[in-house]
C-alpha cells in the first residue's frame, strides 16, 4: 500500500542510492577489514553475524540521517571530534588484539572449539566498526542530501532504509561465506595468526587514516 503511492522520481532516487551504495561497499574500508579477520580465523557462523552487525550499523546511519540529526553532528566539531576519536579507537583496539595474535598450532575443528566467538561479540565488532565510522556518516549524509528529494514520501525513505539494510546485509554475508569454507580455511588455518596480525595492521592504519584525513 504504502510503495504505490510514491511517483516515478522517488523509484530513481531509490535505485541512484542502491547504485551508489554498493560503489561504496564494495570499496575496501574498516568493515572490509574486520568481516575478513572474522571469517577467516572464527568461523562463518561468526562472519555472518559479524555481517548482521555491519548492516546493523548502516542502518542506524540512515536512521539519524533521516531525522537530521547526521547534519547537526557533522556541522557540530565537538560532537564530530568525539565520534571520530570513538572510532579510530575502536580500530586501535581490535587491531591491537590482532597484532598480539600467536600460532596455536591445532587442527581446525580444535582451533574453531577453543578461539570461537560469540554470535553477541560478533555482532557487536560489526556494529561498532561501522556505527563509530565518521566515513560512514559523512557517506550517508552526502548521499541523503545529493540524491534523495526533501519531498521524498515517508514510503520512499523507508524503502530506502531498507535497500541499504539489505544490500549491505547481503554482499558482506557472500564475502563472509567465500571466505569462511572449510577448504578455505584449512588453507589459512597454518598462518592464521599472521592473518589476524596483517588484519591488525590494517584496522590500526586505518584508524590512523581515520584521524588524519577526516
Amino acid at each position: 500500500m504504502m510503495l504505490s503511492n510514491m511517483d516515478f522520481q522517488t523509484y530513481i532516487s531509490v535505485l541512484e542510492v542502491s547504485g551508489l551504495l554498493l560503489i561504496a561497499l564494495i570499496s575496501p574500508g574498516p568493515d572490509f577489514a574486520v568481516i575478513v579477520r572474522n571469517s577467516l580465523v572464527y568461523s562463518r557462523k561468526v562472519g555472518l553475524m559479524t555481517a548482521l552487525g555491519i548492516a546493523l550499523g548502516s542502518l542506524l546511519h540512515v536512521s539519524y540521517t533521516l531525522f537530521g540529526l547526521g547534519l547537526i553532528i557533522r556541522e557540530s566539531s565537538l560532537m564530530f571530534l568525539m565520534v571520530k576519536f570513538l572510532g579510530a579507537a575502536y580500530l586501535f583496539y581490535i587491531g591491537y588484539l590482532g597484532l598480539r595474535a600467536k600460532k596455536t598450532g591445532l587442527a581446525l575443528g580444535d582451533m574453531q572449539q577453543k578461539q570461537e566467538m560469540s554470535s553477541l561479540s560478533a555482532l557487536g565488532s560489526g556494529f561498532l566498526t561501522n556505527a563509530l565510522n565518521p566515513k560512514a556518516m559523512l557517506f550517508f549524509i552526502s548521499l541523503f542530501s545529493v540524491v534523495i528529494p526533501s519531498n521524498m514520501p515517508l514510503s520512499g525513505m523507508f524503502l530506502c532504509g531498507l535497500i541499504i539494510f539489505l544490500e549491505t546485509l547481503v554482499w558482506f554475508s557472500f564475502v563472509a561465506f567465500c571466505l569462511s569454507g572449510k577448504r578455505t580455511r584449512e588453507k589459512f588455518n597454518a598462518v592464521s595468526h599472521w592473518i589476524e596480525r596483517l588484519m591488525g595492521g590494517i584496522l590500526i592504519s586505518l584508524g590512523l587514516k581515520l584521524i588524519f584525513t577526516v
